[in-house]
């Protein structure tokens, strides 16, 4: 069964029809529409202002939309408060208590709900699940804090000052408050933009871990391609408003719907062609097969071909030929510039090849992607 097939038969747990979010006149939500099912890890792609952030706003009832709902396990959520949402949030600032130690920080959700319940159970009479109602004493809290520290890496950590703990070490208290009280989603706004790169590339790994073993569905938001295919089971990507496409990294990478997704996600090398017939695409002067069809007999389309599916070969041996025009060292690979008579391709390599070197260029025909010729137009 595809992973795919898998998604499609969890529960879906919210959907969204056609949001819109106005902001004194400007449109920054255009028709949303998008399901997320339990369990999962969806991120919101996209450049700054293209209302990612917005749309985790509004599922988390911290803002309303102009039009259009958010049906949470079967509720609409329209006029129901940010509290009374089976959601947590983590900030991008994380929001901490300076004030209070690691343990009063991540107590203090189930505190609330305390204090809370406790005044419900005063002015309500009717009868009320004792679920719904239930008091933590404090031996209670004090084991679902060392339940979630525990979860987040920070056993021990409890009468340690917020102030004296790292940027890494801060997140996950925000983590941990935000899970003691077991939503059903969490909801995290951009929660690693202010670490460093190699701390930011290990809380990624932890954050995937953490989602997989509590079972909660995740929606993450961030800007950051390499953050999104990570740690992703579905990547939303967005711009101005509009979602472009849906799917899994695999998915977002490999077969981008348009030429915003091909730029947006990882680097492509993006070719105007025409589209022959089925699986015969023309580019460059040349005929190439490729794996694509359903496209209009001869019409115009971009050509996307990934830096790291082009193959550097000797001059006389490949389908085009070029210059070495810069050669950049990247750790684990060289990014190489080839200027030919049409263009300049980008190709990833292992291989070094010096600067003036002739040489030819190969790929075949699963590396071609094809894709409609993608104009936009902001309304």
């Amino acid at each position: 069964m595809s992973e795919t097939n898998e998604i499609q038969e969890r529960k879906a747990i919210i959907q969204i029809s056609d949001l819109t979010k106005e902001y004194d006149g400007q449109i920054v939500l255009k028709g949303i529409d998008l399901t997320i099912y339990e369990n999962e890890f969806v991120t919101f792609l996209g450049p700054s202002g293209c209302g990612k952030t917005t749309t985790l706003r509004i599922i988390g009832g911290f803002e309303e939309p102009t039009s259009g709902s958010v049906i949470f396990d079967g509720k609409d959520m329209h006029n129901v408060p940010c509290y009374e949402r089976a959601t947590n949030t983590v900030f991008q600032r994380y929001a901490l208590f300076p004030h209070l130690n690691v343990f009063d920080n991540v107590a203090f959700g189930l505190k609330i709900q305390n204090s809370k319940n406790k005044g419900i159970k005063g002015f309500i009479k009717q009868k009320i699940r004792k679920k719904d109602l239930k008091i933590f004493t404090k031996s209670e809290i004090e084991q679902e804090v060392k339940r979630v520290l525990h979860l987040v890496g920070l056993d021990g950590f409890e009468k340690r000052s917020i102030a004296k703990m790292s940027g890494g070490q801060q997140q996950r208290v925000a983590i941990a408050r935000a899970l003691i009280n077991k939503p059903r989603v969490l909801l995290l706004d951009e929660p690693l933009s202010a670490l460093d790169l190699k701390l930011r590339q290990e809380m990624q790994y932890e954050l995937k871990e953490m989602q997989r073993r509590t079972g909660i569905t995740f929606i993450f938001v961030t800007h950051d391609q390499e953050e999104a295919l990570t740690m992703s089971d579905k990547i939303v990507v967005m711009n101005k408003g509009e979602i472009q496409q849906v799917g899994t990294p695999e998915e977002i990478y490999n077969e981008p719907i348009n030429k915003f997704v091909a730029q947006f996600i990882g680097e492509s090398n993006i070719i105007e062609g025409k589209m022959l017939k089925d699986y015969l695409v023309e580019f460059d002067g040349k005929k190439y097969e490729c794996v694509d069809r359903g496209f209009s007999e001869n019409e115009i389309v971009d050509v996307v071909i990934r830096p790291e599916d082009i193959d550097i070969v000797e001059k006389g041996k490949g389908y085009i030929s070029g210059v070495v025009d810069s050669i950049i060292f990247k750790g684990v690979h060289f990014e190489i510039d080839v200027k030919t008579k049409d263009r300049i391709y980008t190709i990833h390599t292992t291989d070094y090849h010096k600067e003036g070197t002739e040489v030819d260029l190969i790929f075949t025909p699963e590396d071609l992607h094809i894709m409609e010729k993608w104009t936009y137009v902001d309304i």
